[in-house]
């Protein structure tokens, strides 16, 4: 049984159902602890949980969740940055309440194409695992966003699994803001030196765990009877992806969709982001026949963070954006 927990709000619907469709797919038997945080994101959920189409999963209300430190610290916080605050949290508590050997976090804009038996095989007996976010040289940021991306975190229930954990929360609430600050960035930055920090942490190795727009244009990908494949360009190394990480996916009006700024090749686009916008649309249709007042997909958010880094972006004379026509996209 491998436990995972995942936090996101109404903006993030569609991505959580189709994270948890993932693993329904990829999993033997798993459970997943889902952090709603907001009111209308945890009655959709209920709903479809009591309906039968939400399976092996917990909701968690905030209300449930939130203890004294955090509630103190909320109103320091913007919405994204009280997430990244959370996230040790939510596996602390998991681990305390629902007494599991184990949790890993998930990121909920994840989503699995095989399954990752094949990453906690690796981890073995150790207590941590920490995945990399191995940038294609021309994209990276790891001095400002770190060598690890907490997209795919796990934690054992013992001593060593624990002491690091209630470290990194301490640390999180002390300080965690989008920003870059004094060898900090939000909650990713406090992971750099733990290979050295604390005992029992393991690098994940295998390259299917992490994909991701700042790292694929490394890769060659292809797909055969439902299967992808990826190697490098040489062909001496073949992986099977295990997640793809959908960061900077954003839907805009006018029946736009921006996947932000690195190169995507055609066979990414084809392989991983086509069919995930697709089941992101099936999502909000069936969201909306629960709840039609709510922004599944976090279009309103989308229209702010693209009118504030495309000024950002002429400032700076950096490329332009990847916005697509959505009806063309996947119509491709």
């Amino acid at each position: 049984m491998y436990n995972f927990c995942t936090l996101f709000d109404s903006n993030y619907l569609t991505r959580g159902l189709a994270l948890h469709e993932s693993l329904r797919k990829q999993c033997e038997s798993f459970h997943l602890y889902i952090f709603a945080f907001d009111e209308n994101c945890r009655e959709v959920l209920n709903s479809l949980l009591q309906s039968g189409e939400l399976k092996n999963c917990t909701i968690i209300s905030l209300k449930e969740f939130e203890d004294e430190k955090l509630l103190n610290i909320k109103p320091t916080r913007s919405i994204a940055e009280y997430c990244w605050t959370s996230t040790s949290s939510t596996i602390l508590y998991v681990l305390n309440n629902f007494k599991v050997d184990s949790c890993t976090y998930l990121d909920a804009d994840l989503y699995f194409y095989s399954s990752p038996k094949i990453i906690f095989d690796e981890m073995g007996e150790k207590s941590i695992l920490l995945t990399e976010h191995r940038y294609s040289p021309q994209y990276n940021k790891e001095i400002k966003s770190g060598l690890y991306c907490v997209q795919f975190v796990t934690f054992k229930n013992n001593s060593e699994g624990r002491t690091a954990l209630e470290w990194w929360r301490e640390r999180c609430l002390e300080w965690c803001y989008n920003r870059y600050e004094e060898g900090k960035f939000g909650d990713q930055l406090y992971l750099d030196d733990w290979t050295e920090r604390f005992p029992g942490v393991h690098v994940l190795e295998n390259r299917g765990g992490g994909l991701a727009a700042w790292n694929v244009q490394q890769y060659l990908f292809g797909e055969s009877n439902g299967i992808i494949t990826a190697d490098y360009p040489s062909g001496d190394s073949v992986f099977t992806p295990v997640f793809y990480h959908f960061h900077y996916l954003r839907f805009l009006s006018g029946g736009k969709v921006e996947l932000g700024r690195r190169f995507l090749s055609q066979s990414v686009l084809s392989i991983f982001y086509i069919p995930y916008i697709k089941r992101l649309i099936h999502f909000t249709r069936k969201i909306e026949l629960i709840d039609g007042t709510i922004d599944p997909n976090g279009t309103k958010d989308g229209e702010r963070n693209l009118k504030s880094m495309l000024l950002f972006v002429y400032r700076k004379a950096r490329k332009t954006y990847n916005i697509f026509d959505l009806h063309k996209l996947i119509s491709n």
